[in-house]
């Protein structure tokens, strides 16, 4: 009994010790459980109050950036009334001294004519004191001369030398004397003192008089003339760039009576001639290549020798010389086949290939919505919107749908390097000139530029609309795109900040009215160049763009070329900076005078949208013609090779 007692008090012992862990145990959890609460507690305090300091910073941001663009406005307003009063005080000073040149002209003219009334009243005064002063003259001479027969000696006529009869034969032919010798002569030589007198002194003091007077009426004159041509020369620039002019009559109707006779066919194209203007160019089709699809760009090699075109998943390399295809470039492998597409949007393919696009509002809404179109029906398709060579043709840059750039080896035909980092279509690319640098513009608003060596993104700049067109300058220092919201903008290559924007602000409202759809700097590098859905082209002067910095627009739109019927897809210029070629939607190409904007040629040589259009970056002479290729993309799916040259005036 004693041991079941003590075995029993052992158990309870056990279970009491047990009992005291667990309560050990529990109070243990609890702290925890309290530290834990109290942790989470301080966390969503810091969070709270994290959120407090993001809403303020985010409402400081937003009035600090209020009252910069305030700050900014109010500058620019600023500079805008010193350009204001600048132009007054240049205007009011030209009319000061416009003023003081008249008035010192009426001066000297007031001068002039009272040296000759001074001179003609001695002429008057020394015939008639000879008269008086002469030995065994008679003293009728003393009476007025209106007695005598003769004419009075204020008498305002100037008589020429055969009515009033003079002397000896004496003719304007004779040896010049002054009005003083002429008033003595008749003196010297014994002409009777009489009536003869003041006639013979008369004809000599009226041409001189006369001579005098023109001469001094001929100097406003010639002043007036660079005045003239300067304001003629100033008219013409306003009227060249005029956004709302008449299409050229040749362009409305090109079976018209007028036209037939300008204009030439061929078997596959025709070509139609300005008969307002002398003929300065010729257009010939050298090749023509069959694609499977649609062609959406054409670009030629640095040296000429070779042209690039991109269509549904195949960019091909043709010999401008023989036309032989010299590379298919095809890869499947590394593309996003969900985010391919068949529908051709701001890339200028939808132009092309869609005969009845429904206007500017499709083609934007396709353009702003890339990512979303791809994801169509058929989504086996990529397009390869633009191509560009490297400067030492090594190298080919690729842009597509699936939001990738490919830069392709040649030699070996294969895939060197991806750059990644655009989340829509790329619609446009061009390298630098050093071949180091590549840039692209894509819908997804952002223009950049790539390291072509290390593939990385060394800038992006972004804007408000998708960018369409992408051109970099022939020295490197500038990059111009083109963007849906009707804007061309140029920025500073290296430190990538905005030097002009060129729209119907900088335009003097004549900038454009849709968007804007291909972009290239002329080949000196002053001007751009800039084709439109507004169905225009536009060229644009750019001066001395690192010094107005902080001031004025300086830029301006010299030139619009009015004459296609639809959208203006595609633009370039001749190597010599001659000519502009334009694509369009209308299935035309226009070859334009760069300088007056006049259509030389209407090419239609494509059944469908010329979507690109570009220009070899040589020239040759053939048949003792100077001049030099140009290639054509299309929604027919063809892709040509034509020849232009000049003609000799």
């Amino acid at each position: 009994m004693q041991q079941d007692r003590t075995h029993l008090d052992e158990l309870l012992e056990a279970v009491k010790k047990e009992f005291d862990n667990l309560s050990r145990q529990t109070t243990l959890y609890k702290d925890h459980h309290q530290e834990y609460e109290m942790k989470i507690n301080q966390q969503h305090q810091e969070l709270a109050s994290i959120r407090n300091t993001v809403y303020e910073l985010e409402q400081a941001h937003r009035t600090m950036k209020d009252a910069y663009e305030k700050e900014i406005m109010r500058l620019k307003q600023d500079l805008e009334s010193r350009d204001r009063l600048l132009e007054q005080k240049q205007q009011q000073q030209k009319q000061q001294s416009q003023q003081q040149q008249t008035q010192q002209q009426q001066n000297v003219q007031n001068v002039q004519n009272a040296q000759k009334q001074q001179k003609q009243q001695k002429q008057q005064n020394q015939p008639q004191q000879a008269g008086f002063g002469a030995p065994g003259a008679s003293p009728v001479l003393a009476r007025p001369p209106n007695l005598t027969g003769g004419p009075t000696a204020t008498s305002p006529r100037g008589y020429a030398p055969h009515i009033l009869g003079v002397p000896g034969g004496v003719t304007k032919t004779t040896s010049p004397v002054t009005p003083a010798a002429a008033a003595v002569a008749p003196v010297a030589g014994s002409v009777p003192a009489g009536s003869q007198a003041v006639p013979v002194a008369r004809p000599k003091a009226a041409p001189a008089a006369a001579t005098q007077h023109n001469e001094a009426g001929d100097r406003p004159g010639e002043q007036e003339k660079p005045r003239e041509v300067a304001a003629v020369s100033q008219e013409v620039q306003l009227h060249r760039a005029e956004h709302n002019k008449p299409i050229p009559q040749f362009l409305e109707d090109f079976d018209s009576y007028n036209t037939l006779p300008y204009k030439k066919k061929h078997a596959e194209y025709y070509e139609v001639y300005n008969p307002s203007v002398p003929k300065r160019a010729e257009i010939s089709l050298v090749h023509s290549f069959a694609h499977t699809s649609v062609v959406c760009c054409v670009r030629f090699s640095k040296d000429g020798k070779f042209l690039a075109t991109g269509c549904n998943k195949l960019t091909q390399v043709f010999s401008v010389e023989t036309g032989d295809l010299v590379a298919r470039l095809s890869d499947e492998t590394n593309g996003d086949g969900g985010n391919s597409s068949a529908n051709e949007g701001a890339g200028g393919a939808n132009a092309g290939n869609n005969g009845n696009a429904n206007g500017n509002a499709n083609a934007n809404a396709n353009a702003n919505e890339g990512g979303n179109s791809a994801n169509s029906a058929n989504g086996g398709d990529l397009y390869i919107r633009s191509v560009a060579f490297s400067p030492d043709g090594k190298y080919l840059a690729t842009g597509a749908e699936d939001k990738i750039i490919r830069i392709w080896d040649l030699a070996t035909r294969t895939v060197v390097k991806y750059l990644r980092g655009h989340e829509q279509d790329i619609y446009s690319l061009d390298f630098f000139p050093d071949g180091t640098k590549l840039v692209s513009g894509s819908g997804d608003r952002t223009v950049r530029i790539w390291d072509v060596f290390t593939g990385q993104c060394s800038l992006t700049l972004s804007i408000e609309d998708g960018v369409t067109t992408v051109a970099v300058s022939p020295d490197g220092k500038l990059i111009a795109a083109g963007s849906l919201d009707r804007t061309v903008r140029v920025w500073d290559a290296n430190q990538g900040f905005l030097v002009e924007r060129l729209d119907s602000a900088s335009g003097a409202g004549n900038g454009h009215m849709d968007s804007v759809y291909s972009v290239t700097f002329t080949h000196d590098g002053h001007q751009i160049l800039s084709g439109s859905l507004d169905r225009t082209v536009k060229l644009w002067s750019l001066k001395d763009l690192q010094r107005q910095q902080g001031a004025s627009s300086k830029s301006n739109c010299e030139v619009t070329y009015v004459g296609h019927k639809d959208f203006v897809l595609s633009v370039c210029c001749t190597p010599d900076d001659q000519f502009v070629l334009s694509g369009s939607k209308d299935r035309g190409v226009i070859l334009w005078d760069k300088v007056t904007g006049e259509p030389y040629i209407m090419l239609q040589g494509h059944r469908n949208s010329v979507i690109s259009v570009a220009v070899s970056p040589v020239m040759s002479t053939s048949r003792g013609m100077h001049g030099g290729f140009f290639a054509t993309g299309s929604g027919d799916c063809k892709a040509r090779i034509w020849r232009w040259e000049r003609v000799a005036l």
